[in-house]
């Protein structure tokens, strides 16, 4: 790795700590102000695309920024205007400014879950698998939004007019709204996997996808008053992420034989 890219890993597990610290408060402000939302989105943003520049190169990064991002605010600003492919919701106001009726650090939230669901798929579906990986990257992400939506309903940041049906132990949040993620991750994963090279490094994106499975389930099993979302999310979530965990441990035991040999 260049000098560069050395410098741009080493931003990008600063900011992934930073962004880190920020949720670890969100339970000690009744579910996260609008700062430390705001900061987490944009340190773990910052985060990832440090990541995919200093392993893949800038243009890596930009194609995060542009498919993810851009992918995100087409879908959610389309989503707020027809109720298609979520379901009908609007935004409160509460998430700061907006651009296309969406609030700006929405679009980053998909950047920041992205490309840790792209270097899952790619980990555990292995290479030259395109169709496995988009599938498995989809869910990866839309199982994210299992905890996400919850979340930032119970704090007031959307609102959905039908929330019903929804899923077992999710109340509140409609079955249109997961199917939808699932459309627009599959999408977004498809163009990123064919966009975007191979690279051995994926250390950032699968601890950034381990802590946020891991925290979820201990957030609304403890602190967020959703103990169901919990259960649900990390039986959907854990999924993908047990496996991509089992699959850490084995490269790391596999390492540690081989330096021991």
């Amino acid at each position: 790795m260049s000098t560069v890219g050395k410098r741009l890993s080493t931003v990008a597990w600063v900011m992934l700590a930073a962004g880190v610290a920020a949720q670890i408060a969100f339970p000690y402000t009744d579910g996260g102000t609008l700062a430390l939302t705001v900061a987490s989105v944009a340190c773990l943003a910052a985060a990832v695309l440090a990541d995919a520049a200093s392993t893949r190169g800038w243009t890596a990064a930009v194609i995060v920024l542009l498919v993810a991002g851009g992918g995100g605010l087409l879908a959610e600003s389309v989503g707020v205007r027809t109720g298609f492919p979520f379901g009908s919701y609007e935004y409160t106001g509460n998430l700061g400014p907006e651009f296309l009726d969406v609030p700006i650090v929405i679009p980053f939230a998909w950047v920041m879950m992205a490309w840790p669901a792209l270097a899952v798929a790619r980990r555990l579906v292995g290479p030259r698998r395109r169709w496995a990986t988009a599938v498995v990257g989809a869910c990866a992400l839309t199982a994210w939004d299992i905890f996400l939506d919850p979340q930032m309903v119970d704090q007031g940041h959307w609102a959905w007019r039908f929330p019903h049906p929804a899923p077992p132990g999710v109340d509140g949040i409609p079955l249109t709204n997961f199917a939808g993620w699932f459309v627009v991750s599959f999408l977004l994963i498809t163009v990123l996997d064919h966009l975007i090279g191979h690279s051995p490094s994926d250390a950032l994106p699968v601890a950034l996808y381990l802590w946020t499975y891991f925290s979820s389930m201990l957030a609304h099993a403890v602190f967020f008053g959703r103990p169901p979302v919990a259960v649900v999310g990390g039986l959907l979530m854990g999924a993908v992420a047990i496996p991509l965990l089992v699959s850490v441990l084995r490269a790391r035991a596999g390492g540690g034989r081989r330096a021991a040999s």
